[in-house]
């Protein structure tokens, strides 16, 4: 890509824990692309640690809510591609919060872009919409109940294509919300990678067997945003998981590799 002409990217949440790891990784290559961000205040968010955000210029920040629809045309207007990391990432969030920020929130973000003629984004799932198969069913349910003698010594993988399974409203938003990219996929062609991130914190290690086992780096997850954005310069409506190589990982990364090329550089 010419330096003249770097991609504008606009990331929502952008001082959260993920938003600001993509926004510290993108920045650091000028040369490609031009970031931007909004979010609900200017702070960081209770996950991200206050001392390692990167700020923002002022000119390429704006406060914006998720539930004000016209705040998220103004923020993203412009903009050639659009990585929506923004949400309540808690699962035992209320269903009002839920559906005001990671409901209501991704239809004005998917409409925003519509209407200013975006057709590249990232949207950021989790894990958690397949949740269900490690809480409820066997060999994972042994992973997370910490049942070693009980873990196969070659875990069958769960695959983007297995039926999704969350349990409770903020993972079931996640199964909401791919399937409404899906739909702006086939109605309006916007080239969309969902990614099913695992667990990024802020000391960015796990320690307790089943975080190990969804575990996602800070670089990884880096790494797997960049690719993903790449990747939304071609039509495509993907679903994609997001974590690192762990030991007991249970979801599969073959997908990830096929149409991202992400290979993960840690594991726990």
């Amino acid at each position: 890509m010419s330096t003249a002409n770097p991609l504008k990217v606009h990331i929502t949440g952008v001082y959260g824990l993920i938003g600001n790891l993509a926004y510290q990784h993108l920045v650091a290559q000028p040369e490609k692309y031009d970031v931007y961000g909004s979010g609900r205040r200017v702070m960081s968010s209770t996950r991200a640690d206050a001392d390692s955000i990167t700020r923002l210029p002022d000119d390429h920040f704006m406060i914006a809510d998720l539930a004000d629809a016209e705040a998220m045309n103004a923020a993203i207007a412009g903009m050639d591609a659009v990585l929506h990391i923004a949400a309540v990432p808690d699962p035992s969030a209320s269903f009002e919060d839920v559906l005001s920020s990671n409901i209501i929130g991704t239809y004005n973000v998917l409409e925003a872009c519509r209407k200013a003629g975006i057709k590249r984004l990232v949207y950021a799932s989790s894990i958690m919409a397949t949740w269900g198969y490690f809480v409820y069913q066997e060999p994972y349910r042994a992973i997370y109940e910490e049942r070693q003698a009980d873990i196969p010594a070659v875990i069958p993988k769960v695959k983007h294509t297995d039926p999704t399974h969350p349990t409770e409203p903020y993972s079931a938003s996640k199964v909401w919300a791919e399937g409404f990219c899906h739909t702006y996929h086939d109605k309006y062609e916007f080239s969309i990678v969902c990614l099913r991130i695992g667990g990024v914190n802020k000391a960015d290690r796990s320690d307790s067997p089943p975080a190990k086992a969804v575990w996602c780096s800070h670089r990884d997850v880096q790494n797997i945003i960049n690719l993903a954005l790449d990747a939304t310069a071609t039509p495509r409506f993907d679903i994609c998981y997001g974590v690192s190589d762990n030991q007991q990982r249970w979801v599969d990364l073959e997908n990830s590799k096929e149409r991202l090329g992400y290979v993960p550089q840690d594991g726990a």
